[in-house]
């Protein structure tokens, strides 16, 4: 049996995951993959409700309509894409369709629909937040960033970057650093 968990993706959630179904000696396939949770054995109504309902109590949701499902997946591809230094081997939509095995107008539109934002939105927020964080660390240039995280221009990088933040990476990273 497979479930998708909600809020799964820190390290955090997933130890706490774990550490929930060890207390209720459920048996799982320890590799969580996409905030999937594989049950190898069939699990009763009864002991499916308790972990439901302690994993409500955690924020980590079980989710069984489709529609939250397929958002919750796209965003840990967007999550595992982004922590990739290779660059991208595809464009991000096909990969995400051929993760997924779903046709990307039908994901885009799920996923838009149920979410407010555009998955390109949210790939963009990610890239931004991944920039805030080297920014900050002091470690890279602009330039190396922008490399890192596969823009085509160091341009294109800080449009983004001050689209979303209201400064250009160059301010940012000055207004860190006194």
């Amino acid at each position: 049996m497979k479930f998708i968990i909600k809020n799964l993706a820190a390290d955090e959630a997933v130890n706490l995951l774990k550490s929930i179904l060890d207390g209720l000696k459920i048996v799982y396939d320890r590799n969580i993959v996409l905030g999937e949770l594989t049950l190898p054995q069939g699990i009763s109504p009864a002991r499916l409700r308790q972990l439901g309902s302690i994993l409500e109590a955690h924020n980590l949701p079980i989710l069984t309509d489709r529609r939250e499902q397929l958002p919750e997946q796209v965003r840990h591809i967007i999550r595992e894409m982004l922590e990739d230094t290779k660059p991208p081997q595809e464009n991000y939509s096909h990969y995400i369709s051929r993760r997924l095995g779903l046709n990307y107008t039908y994901i885009a539109n799920v996923f838009s629909s149920t979410q407010g934002v555009t998955i390109e939105h949210l790939i963009i927020e990610g890239k931004v937040e991944k920039a805030r964080q080297m920014l900050l660390s002091g470690n890279y240039s602009i330039g190396r960033i922008a490399e890192l995280l596969h823009y085509s221009s160091i341009g294109h990088f800080s449009n983004q970057f001050k689209k979303v933040t209201g400064k250009n990476p160059s301010a940012f990273k000055k207004g860190t650093l006194q």
